[in-house]
């Protein structure tokens, strides 16, 4: 089988074109944002509260995301967020472009695309099992991964050079116009219904979301992983998101910056490039044991924050994220019931970024108190221990990677 399969289905080759471009701008507009708040205010503790106010409207809304993605057909929810989420980004740029930004409004629009993402991130995850058959579902994972991998390592260093030459407006506009072009591809893609056919009165929201829990907590293997990196991305957004900015303007500057962002990106695509290939039957426990160089990346920039060293360990820890990354939509996809794919999803989500704006909220108050460097090293310790811990589940290391046999689905109406 090929490793290019995939792109024989055109679902597949218009979501891997929207996921893409919306990469495209995605892989620049943090930086940019993180220094233009940086400019505008010189506070840390400032830039943390950007970032949490994000991070907080998504972990609110992320369930509603998943109960809506499962109720209605996902490219549509995907659309509409999509072409809201660049109407966002779309101000941001606006004020950066006539000086009219605000610490206020910077975060107000910061959390409303926040709460945006929340609506799209289970409809994109969940409707990536749909467009191809489960046997090159691995294939298509890695290939939609190495693509916007691929596309975000330009846009990091450009985009490292865009905020040092003409400030972050632009960065932040490439951002907008990349989340409209995505919603136009997505708006292309046709799959199969996994919704359940009616059988009376719509269930409650409320009663959706159990259902999702029930399947959520049914399986060790998936909310060990999810609280492990409840820990790790809170640590890793803390000291790369928050902490790491502060460190290259103090240190090798930020184009420097952009280069280092931008060698995780490309361990990412090589990361992708290694899991179109691998194939092992304990594929999740691959993943877990590959989120491993992440650690050193947190140690380097407190103790040893030189750029060259900062570049070769981000480029390991992107080739270890991938790995990891293709493993876990492929479980999910392969050991998930497809109709409630979406809401267990969010629950992963959920867990997954629940502590995230903590961290971001709490990093520079913490890094006044003890210092920089000992905070960042206290956060690799931290990731150091929710790899082991995930690794010591029982449940994790043994689950079983084998296709399993596709059911026949309902079709999906074409029409918008």
């Amino acid at each position: 089988m090929s490793a290019l399969t995939p792109l024989r289905h055109a679902p597949f080759r218009y979501l891997l074109l929207g996921r893409t471009s919306s990469m495209l701008g995605n892989s620049v507009a943090p930086m940019a944002l993180a220094f233009a708040v940086l400019d505008l205010t010189g506070s840390v503790r400032d830039l943390g509260f950007v970032v949490a106010a994000r991070s907080l409207t998504n972990v609110v809304f992320i369930l509603f995301g998943g109960v809506l993605a499962d109720r209605l057909p996902r490219r549509l929810v995907m659309i509409g967020s999509n072409t809201l989420a660049a109407l966002t980004q779309g101000v941001v740029a606006i004020l950066l472009f006539t000086h009219s930004a605000t610490f206020g409004l910077l975060m107000a629009l910061a959390a409303l695309n926040g709460l945006v993402a929340a609506f799209s991130f289970p409809a994109m995850s969940a409707i990536a099992g749909q467009v191809v058959p489960d046997e090159i579902r691995q294939q298509s994972n890695a290939l939609i991964r190495l693509s916007v991998n691929v596309v975000g390592i330009g846009g990091a260093a450009v985009g490292g050079l865009l905020v040092a030459a003409f400030g972050s407006g632009w960065s932040i506009a490439i951002d907008a116009a990349s989340f409209a072009l995505a919603g136009v591809f997505f708006a292309f893609i046709r799959v199969p219904s996994v919704r359940a056919a009616s059988t009376g009165e719509r269930a409650s929201t409320l009663h959706e979301l159990r259902v999702g829990w029930r399947e959520f907590v049914a399986r060790p293997w998936l909310w060990a992983v999810v609280a492990g990196f409840c820990v790790l991305n809170m640590m890793l957004s803390a000291g790369l998101s928050v902490l790491g900015p502060s460190v290259a303007d103090e240190h090798f500057g930020r184009t420097a910056w952009g280069l280092i962002v931008a060698a995780e990106l490309a361990g990412l695509a090589l990361g992708g490039l290694i899991a179109l290939r691998l194939k092992v039957r304990r594929f999740l426990l691959v993943g877990v044991i590959a989120m491993a160089p992440v650690v050193p990346v947190l140690l380097g920039l407190g103790l040893t924050p030189y750029a060259p060293l900062l570049i070769g360990l981000n480029l390991l820890a992107g080739i270890g994220i991938e790995i990891f990354g293709v493993s876990w939509e492929t479980s999910m996809q392969r050991h998930v019931p497809a109709d409630l794919l979406a809401r267990v999803y969010s629950w992963d989500m959920l867990g997954s970024i629940v502590a995230v704006p903590i961290g971001q909220a709490v990093a520079g108050p913490v890094a006044a108190a003890v210092g920089t460097p000992a905070a960042l090293v206290g956060a690799g310790v931290l990731s150091l221990v929710a790899v082991l811990g995930m690794v010591l589940v029982p449940a994790v290391r043994n689950l079983d990677n084998t296709p399993a046999p596709a059911a026949e689905p309902l079709v999906e109406p074409a029409s918008v």
